[in-house]
C-alpha cells in the first residue's frame, strides 16, 4: 500500500494546494495524522467521490519526506479513479 501526492498547482486563499490520496481509507487517515493534518482537512463521500486530503505546498513537502509517492497528473487521476467510491453507496 502507498500514499500519493500530486503537484501543488492549485492556488486558493493565498496558498498553493495539492491532493493526498492512499490505497485505503485507514492508510490515508493514519498518514495524514502522522504529518499533523486534522480530520477537518479530509474530503470524501458524499462531498467528493474519492477520499483525499488537500495539502498546502508545505504539507506536501512534509508528506514527501515521510514517504508519499509523487505522481504526475496522469498518475494521480488513475489513482483517483481506483480509490473512487460510488456515491450511490452514500445516498
Amino acid at each position: 500500500m502507498a500514499v500519493y501526492v500530486d503537484d501543488a498547482i492549485w492556488h486558493r486563499h493565498g496558498r498553493t494546494w495539492c491532493h493526498l490520496l492512499a490505497d485505503s481509507d485507514d492508510e490515508l487517515h493514519r498518514f495524514a495524522r502522522s504529518i499533523g493534518l486534522h480530520r477537518i482537512s479530509y474530503q470524501g463521500p458524499p462531498k467528493t467521490s474519492a477520499p483525499h486530503y488537500d495539502l498546502t505546498s508545505y504539507e506536501r513537502r512534509l508528506a514527501i519526506r515521510r514517504g508519499a509517492v509523487v505522481c504526475d497528473r496522469a498518475a494521480i487521476v488513475a489513482i483517483f479513479r481506483r480509490v473512487k467510491v460510488h456515491l450511490k453507496e452514500y445516498a
